[in-house]
């Protein structure tokens, strides 16, 4: 067996210097891949205070410990930064091939420093990396410089930035071969760096420390998920297959910008399926699954418009969250309109949910009187209107006008730009919040408040067990109490980040759960660990990512949640006057930083950080850690 053994590649853009380095033991044992090397590097390469558009901000892609071995829906990359959108822990995720090559080139980090003085390509081919010229790359789309990618460097796979990672806006995402990682303004950092795009092509097979029985595993495991009733519904309909029961069952799908608890507009002009349903639209336009590498149970759908207004469009979606972010939240109830809005952002390399929560603010400000068409390029900028939507989205996307200048950056950056609109910003730490009413959903708005990348639904994956009222160790879970939250968010917390670490896919959580994971990272590594210790992996990672936001300023103040969750009840439906109020969050702080035993001003102590072996930590940076 090989043991821990990791290798990095170093590549500064500033002087063109790379540098291949192992990745000491001790750091691969405490921290394993992915996000927990991504993080380690990143709290260790960033300059405290240091501005995540200037030079020194590293980018930091991992792919998972298990991504490109056998194991299924093994597939996910992490791109770590400091988030130009938050100011804190940037995580980005993708189901990459990029990431599955930089393992077969023998990589378990790829660390990208320093600024070029001109555009460049960052090519790896095997243990060769070198920079080429990418002036006849910079200013095309993302699919235009995928399209020259593929002909110029046959058989790599990429990661792209597109007209808006060019801008800097601060919601642009980073494109991997038509799979985005979208969130946190990681494409930001690739365009300060002048970095149009990573190309990766390896020949190894990585060195596992058993892969015969990383194999077994495998087979083992496909003939689970081949006949687990999750993967019919993923594979029939997608990540959205739910979104007619959070609808008009839960009454927790957002829409209007968080005026609605579900989609009244769209719901009633039918007692039939709205067209955002996969139930409605995936037998009309859907034509065949897509897969993320490794996968065996495939969610991805291409949507292909034949006739019509949108003739000839062709997107890969549009998933759970982009129906709600593109569709609901800016009462778009036409599907087409939707996947056409879906391409846009791919297109131009911004991330769906951040664009339409955008958007949506911008409509209400407008409804209320803050903006005029005239502030935003004449265009009448109104709900449910989608010709209007789609032509400030494609601006906003290019970051041009008037309405580049006020929304290019999100949410936050728009309200402080305008100087109101904040009641009615939906955003946690800068992040756009994503498709889950959490005013109906008091772990899941928990979750979101203290999640260290901001509002984010997959830190903990609450929702599951929560609109579920079961899932793994729980059971009789009460969505409408803060009763004993704290803890039950820490362990979902510390396990997700497991899921991250090991690069498996968090729609295969109901299927490995956490007892299949001891086994794989064994055939892996050689590394005996109980599920146990594998949660105290994930623990260190969730501290680790905690440190380094309290270093960059983090208070409890940020663990908060939009001034609507708080003032503002659901007005209709099934969760009807729902809220969280300020007294059930605070209580809810308290409790998730008690069983994490943080202060409770929410710094992680110095016991806590000693015993997860984190002992670099203590006193970091300013003296406000340990």
């Amino acid at each position: 067996m090989k043991g821990i053994w990791g290798r990095a590649l170093f590549v500064n853009l500033t002087d063109g210097a790379v540098k291949e380095m192992p990745i000491p033991e001790e750091v691969m044992r405490r921290f394993l891949g992915g996000v927990g090397i991504g993080g380690h590097y990143l709290i260790s390469l960033a300059p405290q205070g240091g501005n995540p558009l200037g030079p020194d901000n590293p980018l930091v892609v991992a792919p998972g410990l298990l991504t490109g071995s056998p194991i299924p829906t093994a597939s996910k990359t992490v791109f770590c930064f400091k988030s130009p959108q938050t100011g804190f822990f940037g995580r980005s995720v993708a189901g990459a091939r990029l990431g599955v090559e930089l393992k077969r080139a023998g990589y378990d980090a790829l660390i990208i420093m320093g600024k070029s003085t001109k555009p460049v390509v960052l090519v790896v081919e095997g243990e060769e990396a070198r920079l080429e010229d990418a002036a006849d790359l910079w200013g095309l789309d993302v699919f235009a410089v995928r399209e020259a990618l593929a002909g110029k460097y046959p058989g790599f796979r990429t990661a792209v930035i597109g007209p808006a990672g060019e801008k800097l806006s601060r919601i642009a995402g980073i494109d991997c071969d038509g799979r985005q990682a979208g969130r946190a303004g990681g494409g930001a950092v690739m365009g300060t760096k002048l970095l149009k795009a990573v190309v990766v092509k390896g020949s190894k097979v990585p060195d596992y420390a058993c892969f015969e029985a990383l194999e077994g595993l495998a087979k083992k495991w496909n003939e689970t998920i081949r006949d687990h009733p999750a993967t019919v519904a993923d594979m029939g309909y997608g990540t959205g297959e739910f979104l007619d029961w959070m609808n008009r069952e839960s009454g927790t799908f957002p829409s209007r910008n968080w005026q609605w608890g579900y989609f009244v507009s769209a719901y009633e002009r039918t007692t039939d399926k709205i067209e955002l349903d996969p139930y409605y639209w995936v037998p009309k336009y859907s034509k065949r699954n897509v897969a993320c590498p490794g996968c065996t149970k495939p969610c991805g759908k291409l949507f292909v418009v034949e006739e019509g207004k949108y003739a000839g469009l062709e997107v890969d979606g549009p998933e759970y969250e982009t129906l709600y972010s593109l569709g609901g939240a800016p009462e778009i109830a036409s599907i087409e309109a939707v996947a056409k809005a879906n391409e846009i952002c791919d297109r131009l390399g911004i991330d769906t949910i951040s664009a339409g929560l955008t958007l949506s603010w911008a409509m209400e400000a407008l409804e209320r009187g803050y903006l005029t068409a005239a502030d935003l390029d004449g265009i009448e900028l109104r709900f449910g209107d989608e010709d209007a939507f789609l032509a400030a989205l494609e601006k906003l996307g290019r970051k041009e006008g008037k309405i580049g200048e006020l929304l290019g950056d999100g949410v936050k950056a728009a309200c402080a730009r305008l100087g109101k609109g904040e009641e009615f910003a939906i955003h946690i730490k800068g992040l756009e919040l994503p498709a889950y009413d959490i005013r109906g959903a008091k772990g899941v708005a928990l979750a979101f408040a203290v999640s260290y990348r901001g509002g984010c639904h997959l830190t903990a994956c609450a929702y599951g067990p929560e609109y579920g009222g079961a899932w793994w160790k729980f059971e009789r879970v009460d969505r409408h109490s803060c009763k004993g939250k704290g803890a039950f968010i820490k362990l979902l917390e510390d396990l997700m980040a497991v899921y991250d670490i090991l690069g498996i896919c968090k729609f295969s959580r109901h299927i490995f759960f956490l007892e299949g994971l001891p086994e794989m990272v064994e055939a892996a590594t050689g590394l005996e660990l109980t599920g146990a210790e594998l949660l105290a992996v994930g623990e260190r990672l969730i501290n680790l990512a905690r440190a380094f936001n309290v270093r960059e300023g983090l208070t409890r103040a940020d663990d908060q949640v939009p001034p609507r969750v708080v003032r503002d009840p659901i007005p209709k439906g099934p969760s009807v006057g729902d809220r969280v109020s300020e007294e059930e969050l605070h209580a809810m702080l308290d409790d998730y930083y008690a069983a994490r035993g943080w202060s409770r001003d929410g710094v992680p102590l110095k016991a806590v950080l000693v015993s997860l072996d984190l002992p670099e930590l203590v006193d970091l940076g300013s003296g406000k850690v340990g």
